[in-house]
């Protein structure tokens, strides 16, 4: 049942066994949904068994900067079997794939050389593509964003580089749209951010993963044999997973624990202050079909 004390345009559930009927399949969002970056929520991964127990098909898509197969067993290690989703679809993957194949002319205009933003955990991207990786922008012809370098970073700390690179009109990949996440307790900013500074100021991006409607056409064929209207996107960013899943045509459910859980005042039982969930539904810009307060059965 809804709860009935949250009179809201969006309703809001205590757990996915409420919806679950309503659909044969879920695109569900990894980081925030399933696990925090250094462990996996345990109620999230039971809520996957009782989706597989039910007949239902998932589709765990990720913005995150790496090859699936490398999120697949860094899953593992955290607590989330790599079986367990039907299907493991990334960004980075998506990233890797164009940039392997150059399927269009934006990807057939770019040079070999390339500089890459990002830490030494994202240099699985690196590997099997035809490319010169350099160590300055003067010797690039394009950058390749798979995020920060440290944690505590902040999009001023790149200022001069992103400079130079709008200077030199190099265009970029962004391996990752997501502007921030959650690293246990702690916030920190993702490849987007940096994109977007970059494209605010007249940088040429290219960007990979949610909302952008490619990966979700990636999904779709995975999901082949099931209606639009029956299937629902789970994920707790209102710009990437609630605005892709409107673009693509399917639902959305919402997790308000997520990166918005200090905002809405999610407790840890699922608890939400309801006037703090009303005024953030009403001034989304996306608005979900519904809201659970973790991914939980």
């Amino acid at each position: 049942m809804k709860s009935e004390t949250l009179a809201a345009e969006v309703p809001f559930y205590p757990g996915l066994s409420a919806l679950a009927e309503r659909y044969d399949a879920f695109i569900i969002d990894l980081w925030g949904v399933m696990h925090d970056g250094l462990q996996a929520y345990p109620a999230a991964v039971e809520a996957l068994r009782e989706l597989r127990a039910a007949g239902k098909r998932s589709v765990v898509l990720s913005n995150a900067p790496r090859r699936a197969a490398a999120i697949a067993k860094r899953n593992a290690e955290i607590g989330i079997p790599e079986d367990l989703p039907d299907h493991l679809l990334s960004s980075g993957e998506d990233a890797w794939q164009h940039l392997k194949t150059r399927p269009d002319a934006w990807y057939q205009a770019l040079g070999r050389r390339c500089y890459h933003l990002g830490p030494a955990r994202d240099y699985g991207m690196r590997e099997g593509l035809d490319l010169d990786f350099v160590d300055s922008l003067a010797e690039a012809d394009f950058i390749l964003n798979t995020g920060i370098l440290n944690d505590t970073d902040a999009v001023e700390t790149y200022r001069r580089l992103l400079d130079e690179g709008l200077a030199r009109r190099l265009p970029m990949i962004c391996a990752n749209p997501d502007l921030i996440v959650m690293r246990g307790e702690a916030m920190e900013i993702c490849a987007g951010a940096l994109a977007l500074d970059y494209q605010q100021k007249g940088g040429n991006v290219r960007w990979h993963g949610k909302p952008h409607p490619e990966v979700y056409r990636s999904c779709f064929a995975l999901l082949e044999g099931i209606a639009p209207s029956r299937i629902a996107a789970i994920g707790d960013s209102l710009r990437t997973d609630v605005a892709g899943a409107e673009a693509a045509g399917i639902d959305s459910i919402f997790i308000a624990g997520g990166i918005h859980g200090e905002e809405l005042k999610v407790d840890s039982k699922g608890g939400i202050d309801a006037e703090a969930y009303r005024a953030f539904i009403e001034a989304a810009e996306w608005k979900p079909t519904a809201t659970l307060p973790f991914m939980r059965w």
